[in-house]
């Protein structure tokens, strides 16, 4: 049994993740700005057996989220896993999004993922144990029109827990950190974000159901000595064509990547979204884990299985090979 911190904890992956965790038994602390949601997801993980602590905070506020870590600590003992996965963004072209929008974004998705950081680390050096979990985005990677605030965000904290790896590993430190890319997932997101666009936001397809991702980052917490974890298929893809032909990528992403991110159905480009407050603040609605694309999502990824069994494939393949020698070899006498 183990004490867990989830930013982001109120819906979506986050939601996913602390469930993940609290249903192992798992005493999980419940980071985010929802109340509502906080509450569901306390009620959810004390029903599957586990033990959970809903925190009302807002991550891009440092001495917020260094207080509540002193309250885990307090309350549910040391802390044992960090998973940062709260963030927030903009639906629009760049020209659309104004200053202190973008100033926002990268308060709650990039700084917020420090501010968590620092909180964990201070608690956990000392004690030399401990992992950190940054849930990043095949976006981290490989950039797409429409989210110019999240990518960069992305990108910064891809660029931030590679340093700060580096540090641990120079140092000889116990505490681990490691990155799970995801895919494009099924959450409440595309509901709730501010977006400038006419036409309702989507994730690009193929989607994802947000357990596939909770599966991969509970289990990058239990084996955080990789760097990082793919999830999906499509992120393995995307990364890979990234590496080998980014300006292909810019053209292709250029004339497909605005369209592929909405459907047909109209939005209102003044919605406010939850950028400032909450979404379920004012509406006292729980949106969950899941968005509204469930009858487009898949319920599970072989990628992900066979991300995290590398050596099992490595000897499969070498015995198949090894067979294949035998069998000519044999052949030819």
């Amino acid at each position: 049994m183990r004490v867990v911190v989830v930013t982001g904890a109120s819906g979506g992956v986050g939601r996913a993740v602390a469930r993940r965790f609290g249903a192992r038994g798992d005493r999980v602390a419940l980071l985010a700005r929802g109340e509502k949601g906080l509450d569901a997801a306390a009620d959810e993980i004390t029903r599957s057996g586990g033990r959970a602590m809903p925190l009302p905070v807002d991550v891009a506020d440092f001495d917020a989220v260094d207080t509540a870590a002193a309250k885990v600590e307090s309350e549910l003992g040391p802390i044992d896993i960090w998973v940062n996965t709260a963030f927030s963004s903009v639906f629009a072209p760049f020209a659309e999004i104004a200053p202190d929008e973008f100033r926002r974004v990268t308060e709650v998705s990039y700084l917020g993922y420090v501010y968590g950081t620092r909180a964990a680390l201070t608690r956990m050096k000392p004690r030399d144990r401990g992992a950190i979990v940054q849930v990043g985005s095949a976006l981290a990677y490989r950039g797409i029109p429409l989210q110019t605030a999240y990518c960069g965000a992305k990108h910064a904290v891809q660029g931030f827990n590679e340093a700060l790896r580096c540090e641990l590993l120079h140092a000889g430190s116990g505490v681990r950190t490691t990155m799970v890319q995801l895919p494009a997932v099924n959450t409440p997101q595309f509901t709730w974000l501010r977006s400038r666009l006419r036409r309702h936001a989507q994730p690009v397809p193929p989607i994802y159901q947000p357990e596939v991702a909770a599966q991969a980052i509970v289990y990058a917490a239990d084996h955080p000595r990789r760097r990082e974890y793919w999830v999906g298929a499509s992120t393995a893809g995307t990364l890979l064509a990234n590496a080998v032909a980014p300006g292909i990528l810019d053209r292709y992403l250029g004339r497909t990547g605005v369209d592929s991110q909405q459907t047909d159905q109209p939005h209102d480009p003044d919605a406010p979204g939850n950028l400032w407050q909450p979404a379920d603040g004012e509406s006292g609605h729980d949106y969950g884990a899941h968005g509204e694309f469930d009858d487009r999502s898949k319920p599970r990824s072989l990628q992900v299985w066979a991300s995290q069994h590398h050596g099992l494939i490595g000897a499969a393949g070498a015995a198949v090979l090894a067979l294949g020698a035998i069998g000519i070899g044999a052949s030819r006498r």
